[in-house]
């Protein structure tokens, strides 16, 4: 894994600049945006993708593999974290004395001289991001953008706007959020995750500590998260002077959430001094109504009407991989999320219990990294079994990590108290096989990872079919 060098000056003008990763979501949003700004860009990926090939419609040559004659004449190199050290494309740029960028870095670039938005969270960062954006746009703002998520309304993930207002995502995972020059901040919450990077918890606090005394405006903050609640204590006891406004269940919350009917399409009322306003949004989910009030939070920070601004976010329609429907065969129901963490399983099948009717929901869960998957096991386990009615578990996708003796998917069937409504299968054939025989009309399964486990869908959509649409019937 590659680290952003937090100390980097970075130049005022790029030249030409080579991404390797290109095809991420949130490299290929900055990738699009720099060549709107008029950088020369190229890229390469391991594989092609919607992003790769949307990149390519504008314009930005993207090679496919990597190899160090795909670098070219770049006077750049801009890499996501994620990237093998033994790249060769970044080993070229380490030899020849070309600038590397991480990804960051490059984002930090693009927002220079702006009001800056930044969103900061274990999860919910996405959905959040994609709420203040729709919100801005739908107030008659012009801001630009970086999201994690493509934003389904908008078929983008970025965009450059005509405001001094930059929205972005800010990634924790390796402090690269304190390079931003955040004007409000906005954390969703603070769950306790990256240690293998942060070495510890104390340290992963404090980072979201010194985010948020970083803000020149305000922060934004979850008045219900635990781990947020120790960032805000730390806060007012080291005598922060930024102001701080928050958001969520909690009777002293300044933004507070009310009355909330999840039942379909997530129903709530928020409360700003004394004042009352109600929304229905077009996404599901009791964690939605928390991710809008928090977007509302921000919109009332920089100025915004308060109902206008509750109206305007309620337009959001999601973004990819949040819940994204693929098909329907036979009445079996087919979604994908992004899920990777404990807590997001928990919200994301709360949040599919109130689609399934009377049928049953099956989740489809790929353990995300090698280092996760043997630090929450069984907390996975618990969810899964407490919100699904039956799991199927496939193999683990270490992306950036190496195998660690003895963590597989395993771990976490193992780990389930019923053996009998989980079953490990780390073949994806064999998965999507074993899913089809089990599955029945009424059924929703529900992909689930930041890894390549979407990737599956056409396999078990094909054998969906094989079992209730035979051919010639």
């Amino acid at each position: 894994m590659i680290y952003p060098d937090l100390e980097l000056d970075v130049p005022e003008h790029l030249g030409r600049v080579h991404f390797v990763g290109i095809g991420g979501s949130g490299m290929s949003g900055i990738a699009r945006m720099m060549h709107q700004a008029g950088v020369p860009v190229t890229g390469s990926d391991r594989s092609a993708n919607y992003s790769t090939r949307a990149l390519e419609e504008i314009g930005i040559p993207v090679a496919i593999g990597h190899d160090a004659a795909h670098v070219g004449d770049a006077t750049a190199l801009v890499v996501t974290g994620a990237l093998w050290t033994d790249n060769p494309e970044y080993q070229l740029a380490l030899a020849t004395g070309l600038p590397v960028l991480h990804r960051s870095q490059a984002l930090a670039w693009l927002a220079r001289g702006k009001r800056t938005v930044s969103v900061a969270g274990a999860h919910g960062k996405t959905t959040s991001t994609g709420m203040v954006v729709t919100g801005l746009l739908g107030l008659g703002a012009d801001p630009s953008f970086v999201n994690g998520g493509i934003i389904e309304s908008l078929g983008v993930s970025s965009a450059p706007g005509a405001d001094d207002l930059f929205v972005i995502e800010a990634d924790e995972s390796d402090k690269s959020f304190l390079i931003y020059d955040t004007a409000v901040a906005l954390i969703t919450n603070v769950d306790p995750e990256h240690l293998d990077f942060y070495g510890s918890r104390e340290a992963f606090m404090q980072a979201f500590v010194d985010f948020a005394r970083a803000a020149r405006e305000q922060v934004v903050i979850s008045a219900d998260d635990p781990g947020a609640l120790e960032v805000l204590a730390a806060l007012r006891e080291t005598g922060s002077t930024v102001a701080i406004r928050t958001f969520g269940e909690a009777e002293d919350a300044d933004v507070r959430l009310v009355d909330i009917d999840d039942s379909g399409p997530v129903r709530f009322a928020a409360e700003i001094a004394g004042e009352r306003y109600e929304a229905q949004l077009g996404v599901y989910g009791r964690h939605n109504a928390v991710n809008a009030v928090g977007a509302l939070a921000v919109l009332t920070a920089l100025g915004f009407d308060a109902a206008a601004s509750l109206a305007a976010i309620a337009q959001f329609g999601g973004t990819k991989r949040r819940f994204e429907f693929h098909a329907d065969v036979a009445g079996v129901r087919v979604y994908d999320d992004y899920a990777h963490h404990p807590t997001e399983v928990a919200a994301l099948l709360d949040s599919a219990r109130a689609v399934v009717g009377e049928g049953r929901l099956i989740a489809i869960h790929q353990p995300h990294l090698f280092s996760r998957t043997r630090l929450f096991h069984r907390e996975f386990a618990e969810v899964l079994e407490r919100g699904a009615d039956h799991t199927v578990v496939l193999a683990v996708d270490g992306a950036r990590e190496d195998p660690v003796a003895g963590v597989t998917g395993e771990l976490v069937s193992n780990d389930f108290e019923d053996a009998s409504r989980v079953a490990y299968v780390d073949d994806w054939q064999r998965a999507a096989d074993y899913l089809a025989d089990f599955a029945r009309p009424g059924d929703v399964m529900v992909t689930m990872s930041c890894g390549t486990v979407y990737q599956i869908i056409p396999q078990v959509v094909s054998a969906l079919r094989d079992r209730f649409e035979p051919a010639g019937q």
